[in-house]
């Protein structure tokens, strides 16, 4: 009973910001500033998860192609974080929602000339029409399925686009154990998260949905980034196989 309290209080303050969305002017202000934020934030995100994102990708080329290239896809690329971990000759496709992303995206890809960017397509995880069947060798997620609208849908798409044999890299925070007082956190302040966070949840239930999904082999494991009380602790990093 105190957790539903507790968001109402919370709702109750963000009543303004409520108003402002449901006349469509926070979401159209808000795609402008988030990328701004998160430049800033990614940056000190990405130091405190260096060591974790170069375990992780450390065997990308496992899945190159017949010829040794790469073709990989990011979903939600935003600034581009990811692109120092990728390896050399590496034939890029980077997907966005937010289109305010793009000039922030060329920079760190000017910044990584190891790189080939083939093409950056405006278009939400749900939805990757433009990316045909059975073309990449890797797909990788950080970040983005804690705000997405449907995941089992985003998942959908990455088995489609994904080669048999392909790879689905993630790296995302979770929902924290439903006893601990984090999860406790994470229920009272999704409510305001989810407005700060461009839809972000805290509370998402990711692996659940990664064990429904038709991998043929699915590599996860749960860890945490400090510092350790905040909501957004807790995370599973790993990778799929098709």
């Amino acid at each position: 009973l105190l957790i539903p309290s507790l968001q109402r209080c919370v709702q109750l303050l963000l009543l303004p910001l409520h108003i402002l969305a449901c006349l469509g002017f926070w979401d159209s202000f808000y795609k402008k500033v988030f990328p701004y934020v998160t430049a800033k934030v990614a940056a000190i995100y990405n130091h405190k998860v260096y060591k974790r994102k170069q375990e992780l990708f450390s065997n990308l080329r496992k899945f190159a192609g017949p010829l040794g290239q790469l073709v990989l896809l990011e979903i939600g690329t935003g600034t581009g974080t990811n692109f120092q971990f990728y390896p050399p000759g590496c034939r890029l496709t980077c997907t966005d929602p937010n289109p305010n992303f793009r000039k922030f995206l060329l920079k760190s890809l000017s910044e990584n000339r190891h790189l080939t960017l083939e093409r950056f397509v405006v278009a939400s995880g749900e939805d990757l029409h433009q990316i045909p069947d059975g073309t990449m060798d890797v797909v990788v997620c950080t970040l983005v399925l804690c705000s997405v609208t449907n995941i089992k849908k985003v998942l959908t798409e990455v088995l489609r686009v994904l080669r048999l044999g392909g790879a689905f890299y993630f790296l995302e925070h979770v929902a924290a154990d439903h006893s601990s007082w984090t999860y406790f956190w994470q229920k009272v302040c999704d409510p305001v998260w989810k407005y700060f966070g461009d839809g972000c949840s805290l509370s998402r239930e990711t692996e659940k949905e990664l064990e429904k999904t038709n991998f043929s082999e699915l590599n996860l494991r749960h860890i945490h980034v400090t510092p350790y009380w905040i909501p957004s602790s807790p995370h599973i990093i790993g990778y799929a196989v098709k």
